[in-house]
């Protein structure tokens, strides 16, 4: 099997003058459930080359061993300095995609129509795409074949609003995961806060919080089989 997984190129929290990117157990975590099921994996990112690492997720309370495993891995650290450029790549490449959270998603990946476009083509296609955390909110302007919002009618998750106040970002992001993905009409459930939680609706599989990446990539992984 052969895994896109598409990270944020961009790096400023809004307006508040601190760093964002992309959320490093979000990566970490599915890279080595792919890795080690004998996935063939691709890096890619709107700019290419090194995507941001939101500093927060790489502080010493948010290591995992599959964070510590990742920064210690020459072979991985090398391919996340020189992802891909998401406009070079095309959905017929890739039995599946996956893209991480981290708030960054939220001011490039949603509103990038290379993004939209690979989203699409994969699940007409007849292929997976899964999305973790603040990544469901990438959905936000992606369409069904009919023309309709793609989640509508979908079971989906996502980070829940809760969850950013407890951040305490609810004002600086440009909108809300779980607030976008009930407006667009789908049909939104979400455990505790940072609670391990993954939705699957046909291909599409989306988890809430940075918790449940390893779960999500469990979920694609047996989906495929």
């Amino acid at each position: 099997m052969k895994v896109l997984v598409v990270l944020t190129s961009h790096d400023e929290l809004g307006d508040t003058g601190r760093k964002t990117g992309f959320w490093l157990e979000e990566l970490a975590a599915p890279y080595y459930r792919f890795k080690d099921a004998g996935w063939e994996i691709v890096l890619a990112s709107p700019a290419g080359g090194q995507p941001p690492l939101d500093p927060v997720s790489n502080q010493p309370d948010a290591q995992t061993a599959d964070t510590r495993r990742f920064e210690a891995d020459p072979e991985a650290t090398t391919a996340l300095a020189n992802t891909v450029r998401l406009d070079s790549v095309a959905a017929d490449g890739f039995d599946a995609v996956f893209y991480p959270g981290g708030h960054g998603p939220l001011w490039d990946l949603a509103e990038d129509e290379d993004s939209a476009r690979l989203i699409e083509n994969t699940l007409r296609a007849g292929k997976p795409v899964t999305l973790v955390c603040h990544a469901p909110g990438v959905l936000r302007h992606t369409t069904g074949e009919d023309g309709t919002p793609l989640v509508r009618g979908k079971k989906v998750t996502g980070f829940a609003n809760t969850e950013e106040d407890g951040v305490q970002l609810t004002d600086v992001v440009p909108f809300l995961v779980e607030d976008e993905l009930t407006k667009l009409g789908g049909h939104y459930s979400k455990a505790g806060d940072w609670q391990p939680y993954v939705v699957q609706d046909g291909l599409l599989i989306t988890g809430q919080n940075p918790a449940s990446s390893a779960p999500a990539a469990d979920a694609l992984i047996a989906l495929l089989g």
